[in-house]
């Protein structure tokens, strides 16, 4: 007894040092931030002594000085560990931490490591003693709570319309690198606590992947105007109304891609390629340390946030394709199934290609007019993209009429006029940020490759060879 009093006077002692932090008025600590920190570091000191006094008396311990009955190391922490806890768990309701802030963060370390010194000194379970998750797991929840909450408020329609702007020229808006610089900060502040107990790497994945769906919508919300006209070439529709609308239109006028659909473009390129995989590399690694969880697996919201990105980008940029070959379909001099069907075998080459050259300008004004407006990347895809259409009308052409190779002269020369003009245009806009592979011709232009050097090895009298 005479051990448990001296415990328990020298525990007095060192709990003394923060009553003022567990009195019913704290309420002048919570409203400065800088008494607040002051006082989650009194707390940390107080993990930091107690853990020494039992380290000393394990020092006592093995000097044999008191008699073996004594288990001095285990009798002194279960004293020094319950009242601990009861300090702690009084203090985080008198003064709740605000959030993983630096001196909330190092008292979560201090409670933690202490937990697990007496572990390593091979002291038992101590009921009522230091818990760190238990006293934490609550906090940390909400505070990924409220973070989640944060960030989907900035993601609202009028925060974002504050916060648009254009980074540089064609880049993403400003909305979405403020965002994502909020998510990294984020990671930063919860990398010791998901590093101590990994556990929580579900809950705050699943607040980001919901976060990145909001920045998305609201994109769209904020360009919902240049979106519009996108979505009869998005939304299925049944056989024929398409035409039947576009008919009752007349002759509309030429399909831009604007500034505004650029910088939704890029922006979700931006995301795809340069800020989501900072986000999904962390996850990863947080992930790699974690124990099976059942059908869960870590970076799995994530995965799914990046299909419905892509998805609905891939989307946008088909019916972007869509819109420019339609427009090579508003006048009978860029229309190419009509240049095809008039250029039969008994027509120059040097007419085919003469009858080509108002389309081929019109393509490349279109390929100018994507270049001013998107970035390299998604200017590529969009480029090869409405190549590869083109060539897949000169394909449904060929195939429509198999029997028939009369046509077959002029979509020889029609796929050489259209290799010519993509390949060399992105050249002259993009040079040396072309990749090889940047400059092979689509699948399409292949397949119509494939059919017509069928031909030629019947008939080689024409001279083209693909």
């Amino acid at each position: 007894r005479e051990v448990q009093n001296a415990t328990k006077k020298r525990s007095r002692r060192h709990l003394s040092e923060t009553d003022e932090f567990v009195s019913s008025n704290t309420e002048n600590i919570l409203m400065d931030p800088v008494a607040l920190s002051t006082a989650y570091r009194k707390m940390k000191s107080l993990c930091l002594n107690i853990r020494n006094e039992i380290s000393t008396d394990i020092e006592i311990h093995k000097q044999d000085v008191l008699p073996s009955f004594i288990d001095l190391p285990n009798l002194s922490s279960s004293i020094y560990s319950t009242e601990l806890f009861s300090r702690l768990r009084a203090f985080l309701i008198s003064c709740p931490p605000p959030g993983p802030t630096p001196p909330v963060v190092e008292l979560v370390i201090a409670t933690a490591d202490f937990q697990r010194d007496l572990a390593s000194w091979s002291i038992g379970h101590i009921k009522g003693g230091v818990d760190a998750k238990e006293l934490f797991h609550v906090y940390i929840t909400l505070w990924i709570q409220d973070r989640r909450l944060a960030l989907l408020e900035l993601c609202k329609v009028d925060k974002v319309t504050l916060c648009i702007g254009i980074t540089s020229q064609l880049s993403a808006t400003t909305f979405i690198d403020e965002i994502y610089s909020r998510i990294r900060e984020t990671l930063v502040e919860y990398d010791v606590i998901i590093s101590r107990w990994p556990e929580y790497t579900f809950a705050l994945e699943k607040a980001i992947a919901d976060v990145e769906k909001a920045v998305v919508e609201s994109l769209e919300r904020q360009y919902s105007e240049v979106l519009t006209p996108l979505k009869e070439n998005t939304t299925p529709m049944k056989f024929g109304l398409r035409y039947v609308q576009k008919f009752a239109k007349g002759n509309a006028a030429p399909y831009v891609v604007s500034k505004e659909l650029g910088v939704l473009l890029n922006s979700m390129k931006r995301m795809l390629d340069t800020l989501r995989p900072q986000i999904e590399s962390q996850f990863k690694s947080w992930g790699s340390c974690m124990p099976e969880r059942g059908n869960i697996a870590p970076g799995e919201c994530l995965s799914e946030v990046t299909v419905m990105i892509r998805s609905k980008f891939r989307a946008y940029v088909q019916a972007v394709i869509d819109k420019l070959v339609e427009n090579t379909k508003l006048h009978n001099a860029t229309k190419l199934k009509k240049i095809i069907q008039e250029s039969k075998e008994n027509v120059l080459e040097s007419d085919i290609c003469r009858r080509m050259q108002p389309l081929k300008e019109f393509l490349s004004a279109t390929i100018d007019q994507l270049h001013s407006t998107l970035e390299t990347q998604v200017f590529v895809i969009v480029s090869r993209g409405f190549w590869d259409r083109m060539g897949q009308d000169v394909l449904k052409f060929l195939e429509d009429r198999k029997e028939n190779r009369s046509w077959y002269k002029g979509s020889r020369v029609a796929v050489t006029v259209l290799d010519d003009t993509f390949a060399s245009q992105m050249q002259k806009l993009v040079g040396n940020a072309l990749q090889e592979k940047d400059f092979e011709p689509p699948r399409c232009i292949l397949e119509v490759r494939s059919m017509l050097c069928k031909d030629v090895i019947v008939n080689r009298k024409d001279g083209y060879y693909y």
